[in-house]
């Protein structure tokens, strides 16, 4: 019984030890502006955070990254084909501010992806600017290079959990992507579109009372202090 107790009593400790290493790994290894890995960016703006481990990083001196803007782990952030590349755009992927990128999303960028101010994206989002070409039937599809398209999303936008933007694909301002939603073409201002390929399912009107325009939900305001200095725009 002594035996048990104390080989339990180990188990606790080394598990306990294991995860307080790991939060420590990841807060020493995420991205910050000071850090030097930080500096490797085109920009990376005050108060924004790239979390640890990231999935897959490189082109770093064409990402931009917006004042108060919080990236999880595992993520990928991508500028062209592959590390070392040269002739890729100074600004092939910008992230605006205050925007959250959550956790494993994938933003893979050869041209031009601009992602607005304020904008949030569930676990799992991918967005590109580029597709394989299959038009040779002698050459595998995957060392046959598409056309590229510049992708954009319109601030204040919410990108749901799983959602694939395509190339081309301009989403417009307040716009809600459902969850496992395939986005291509033009989306307007202030709708909401689902399915696959994505459509129109409603557009948004403000019908709140007017005492309370501009004003973030109480389950809001921490979240958004987090991300910097908080301002209603037009």
């Amino acid at each position: 019984m002594a035996g048990s107790r104390w080989w339990f009593f180990r188990r606790r400790v080394l598990n306990e030890v294991i995860h307080r290493s790991w939060d420590w790994v990841q807060s020493r290894g995420a991205l910050y502006p000071g850090t030097v890995r930080a500096e490797r960016f085109g920009s990376f703006g005050e108060n924004s955070l790239l979390g640890f481990p990231v999935a897959t990083l490189f082109g770093e001196p064409s990402i931009h990254i917006g004042a108060g803007t919080l990236i999880a782990s595992w993520v990928t952030l991508s500028a062209g084909y592959g590390p070392g590349q040269h002739d890729v755009p100074e600004r092939a992927l910008v992230i605006g501010d205050r925007c959250m990128i959550n956790i494993r999303c994938g933003l893979v960028a050869h041209e031009s992806i601009e992602i607005g101010d304020d904008v949030w994206f569930g676990p799992g989002v991918y967005i590109t600017d580029a597709n394989h070409g299959f038009e040779d039937l002698d050459v595998p599809i995957g060392r046959q290079l598409g056309d590229h398209q510049p992708v954009s999303v319109g601030r204040g936008s919410w990108l749901g959990h799983g959602s694939v933007i395509l190339p081309g694909a301009q989403i417009g301002r307040h716009c809600v992507v459902a969850a496992g939603s395939v986005v291509r073409g033009r989306v307007p201002d202030f709708t909401v579109v689902g399915g696959v390929p994505a459509k129109v399912l409603r557009t948004l009107t403000d019908d709140r009372p007017p005492h309370q325009e501009g004003k973030l939900e109480a389950w809001a305001e921490p979240l958004a202090a987090g991300f910097g200095t908080w301002q209603a725009e037009d």
